[in-house]
């Protein structure tokens, strides 16, 4: 492998697990190995990836193979597999949006872009797309001042500088300026398709939201979608907002979670077939009750359990910054069976 494929690839093993970690969730770190059962993120011991090794050969960091097919190769091959990429143009931008690094185009792809419908999901996932890490910038101290410091390389979460604004004519704060930062948010569906995003537009010091009559909106297609934290299999937590769920996966780092962006789309949230636990981290207000009953019936029906997740306060962001996050743990840890709670320490 030689030219953008091999830098790609030398990238990608300098970051083994971080590339593990979101393209295989479900598996986990034994010693120099990331363990996982197969290519498709199924739990399991079968396929093993090198974390650390030699430089180059078939000891080298990022070498994978799968004991149970044979299947192996380095992980420009695992993110194909993984993603049903069918070209290499495609991996390789694949592996450039995983790295943060500029899609690179070719002579007829300079032509400027066709317009898209406005709040399409084309228009999103442009959005998305041009938006950079949220490492070192507002959105980071946002977040941090709202008691989330877990925010990782691969989250669907990144930043834009300025983030168009149409705000209300008739509200003054909103003719104040036409763009502020924001935070992106990737909506997908079950197969990891962005169809929608997600923008919670911040005042400058990255101290609150924007001073605007609407700071948070969504487009593209949302309903059954959400942004998901992590690949689910068996075990899912579901809620609302974005902040909602990184507040409980600050407690539960490995357990895989989805924000559905709203009560009614938290109760059309479509599930993954392989879904055998359901845990519903809803808000404590009457429609957040309402959603929590919906999603429960229509799991139940599925054949899922069901056990909700109940804050103390509105939601568990409230409870993580004003009860502090000793309380929200013995708190989520009460409320969660035994046995995750020793697989998703």
């Amino acid at each position: 492998m030689h030219g953008p494929a091999a830098e790609l690839a030398d990238r990608l093993a300098r970051n083994a697990e971080a590339v593990c970690r979101h393209y295989l969730s479900n598996g986990r770190r034994e010693g120099r190995y990331w363990l996982v059962g197969d290519i498709n993120n199924n739990p399991g011991r079968s396929l093993y990836v090198r974390l650390r090794g030699v430089e180059t050969g078939s000891g080298a960091t990022g070498k994978w193979t799968d004991a149970a097919t044979g299947d192996h190769g380095d992980l420009l091959d695992l993110i194909a597999a993984c993603r049903n990429l069918q070209s290499l143009r495609d991996t390789l931008d694949e592996a450039r949006l995983f790295l943060s690094l500029p899609r690179t185009e070719s002579h007829a792809d300079r032509r400027p872009a066709a317009p898209v419908p406005t709040g399409s999901p084309e228009a999103a996932r442009r959005l998305f797309a041009m938006s950079k890490p949220i490492t070192g910038t507002v959105a980071q101290s946002y977040l941090r001042r709202r008691g989330i410091t877990d925010v990782r390389h691969g989250d669907p979460l990144r930043f834009h500088p300025r983030c168009w604004y149409r705000g209300d004519d008739e509200d003054p704060r909103d003719r104040l300026r036409d763009a502020w930062p924001a935070i992106i948010a990737a909506v997908t569906d079950l197969d990891g398709t962005i169809t929608g995003a997600h923008r919670t537009w911040l005042d400058p010091s990255g101290s609150h939201k924007a001073d605007i009559s609407t700071p948070r909106r969504a487009m593209g297609q949302l309903l059954g979608n959400a942004v998901r934290f992590g690949h689910a299999v068996d075990v899912l937590v579901a809620g609302e907002g974005i902040e909602t769920m990184l507040s409980v996966r600050q407690i539960l780092p490995t357990l895989p979670m989805a924000a559905a962006l709203s009560a009614n789309h938290l109760a059309a949230l479509i599930l993954p077939p392989t879904l055998r636990r359901l845990y519903i981290a809803h808000d404590a207000d009457p429609a957040g009750d309402r959603a929590q009953e919906t999603l429960a019936e229509r799991a139940i029906a599925l054949g899922i359990q069901v056990i909700p997740l109940k804050p103390n306060l509105g939601d568990f962001n409230d409870d993580l910054q004003r009860l502090g996050r000793d309380a929200v743990t013995r708190e989520l840890r009460d409320q969660l069976l035994p046995d995750d709670i020793v697989r998703f320490p």
